[in-house]
């Protein structure tokens, strides 16, 4: 985890940060400032949470995509401007990213992440990783784990998003309300809101509890009833691309639905209706958004060590329009 380690911000750096200063504190800026990111998968949710890590003025934000730009990506991608189809990925977004904020250093890596080694990953304080498959997930989240690297995995399948957060053993601080009593004897009873600033730890399970939860379990059902079936549609999504090595594609809709129905057939029967997999085709522009904006509000969080983090998964439900946060693999 980074440490502020007596840095200094510039005054000019002061002055461009001034109101995240003010609202999350300057030695928690400084810790920001600190922060080296990877985003691994420059889709259009990529480019959102780059967007805002990049506002929020962390050290540096490597992105690595070995992928070509194509039409597709249109749909939520806003770096990569339109000329430069065919291009890479990674590369075609550097130029928008670094004129969102000159301050931080960026890198576009262009390698396909099996080719990476696990030293690679422990030079970064998080890493998050973007349309991979569960053999990456399982093994980028292990060698994160060794290094008290900060891990997430998030993704969007047309409306559904999908975040899951591993932070080891994370530390923080949080601002805990307290109400005190200020009236004297034989007045009118009146209180004050005091706020104390109070150092708490959570514990994070490994990725690999989310491959082990059964969604059939009945302890639960409680939370399927009353969120939605967005965390076996996930599963079911996560599958469709460990197998088929891509995700559901508008141009192979029909196919791909069957593909789809056996899947959820095998795993989660009778929780998932057919009308769940309407809308998993590309990535949806408003959906991206808010799936961007929360996991990078999760990053600068974690990387500030100010307020309490999501534990563990975060869903967006299209069904309901709204997003959630369940805990899976962990004692409450």
């Amino acid at each position: 985890m980074v440490e502020s380690n007596g840095a200094e911000l510039t005054e000019h750096e002061a002055e461009l940060y001034d109101r995240q200063i003010r609202l999350w504190g300057l030695d928690s800026q400084k810790r920001v400032r600190l922060a080296r990111i990877l985003i691994a998968g420059i889709n259009g949710l990529g480019a959102e949470i780059a967007k805002n890590v990049i506002l929020a003025g962390v050290k540096s934000v490597t992105l690595l995509d070995d992928r070509k730009v194509t039409e597709e990506d249109f749909c939520s991608q806003f770096l990569a401007p339109q000329s430069s189809v065919g291009t890479n990925r990674a590369e075609a977004s550097l130029t928008r990213a670094q004129n969102l904020n000159p301050m931080v250093e960026l890198k576009a890596d262009t390698e396909p992440i099996e080719s990476k080694s696990d030293d690679y990953f422990k030079d970064f304080d998080v890493v998050c990783l973007i349309g991979a498959s569960t053999a990456q997930h399982l093994r980028v989240n292990n060698v994160c784990r060794e290094a008290n690297v900060k891990f997430f995995a998030t993704d969007v399948w047309g409306m559904h998003g999908f975040c899951f957060t591993d932070l080891q053993k994370h530390e923080f601080a949080e601002d805990v309300a307290k109400y005190v009593v200020v009236s004297k004897p034989h007045e009118k009873p009146k209180s004050e809101t005091v706020y104390s600033t109070v150092k708490c730890t959570l514990e994070f399970p490994p990725y690999q509890s989310l491959v082990d939860f059964d969604c059939k379990s009945t302890s639960y059902a409680r939370q399927l009833k009353r969120n939605g079936p967005a965390l076996p549609v996930q599963r079911v999504l996560q599958k469709f691309r460990d197998e088929e090595q891509r995700d559901p594609a508008y141009g192979k809709r029909e196919e791909d639905l069957k593909k789809l129905f056996q899947l959820r057939d095998s795993l989660a029967p009778e929780l998932i209706p057919d009308k769940s997999f309407d809308h998993v085709f590309a990535q949806i522009s408003p959906v991206t958004a808010i799936v961007g904006g929360v996991v990078a509000h999760e990053i600068i969080k974690v990387v500030s060590q100010k307020e309490r983090p999501h534990r563990n998964v975060f869903l967006f439900n299209p069904d309901t329009c709204c997003g959630f946060v369940d805990l899976v693999g962990a004692d409450k």
